[in-house]
């Protein structure tokens, strides 16, 4: 699987991330099939350095002001402050939506790094995970 992402729309999240720092940031990221044109900040309720939670309020707002433009939220992003850009335990355990892409943001070394996902869920709690290919955009 190949996504097109603004390169705008990463620098974002990794800006947000860096602000963040320790703690986890998270977000969505919104746009078309053809596109992922934005980052959307979200609030980290758990305020943890290894866990985030979004905010249910934030969440409902960001899906009103995406279809308000004709995007749809298409990635979950959230930051890792010391660990590699992949998806914890944790992460999958509470995987919960198939139609969702997962941008994970690591800060462990001066140049931050990232990584998109796919899980697909299949029956008897069985998970497949895909390393989804960037196409970055200006």
């Amino acid at each position: 699987m190949n996504l097109t992402i603004s390169r705008q729309a990463i620098d974002d999240a990794i800006r947000h991330a860096q602000e963040l720092a320790p703690i986890e940031s998270c977000g969505y990221m919104s746009g078309t099939t053809q596109l992922i044109r934005r980052y959307i900040p979200m609030t980290n309720i758990d305020q943890s350095s290894d866990h985030f939670t979004f905010d249910p309020k934030e969440q409902f707002q960001a899906m009103k002001a995406a279809r308000a433009d004709g995007e749809t939220l298409l990635v979950v992003v959230h930051s890792h402050p010391v660990t590699p850009p992949r998806l914890s335990a944790e992460d999958i355990r509470l995987f919960n939506d198939s139609a969702m892409n997962y941008l994970v943001v690591s800060l462990r070394n001066p140049t931050p790094e990232y990584t998109m996902f796919r899980l697909n869920k299949f029956g008897a709690g069985t998970l497949e995970l895909t390393t989804v290919a960037l196409t970055l955009h200006d």
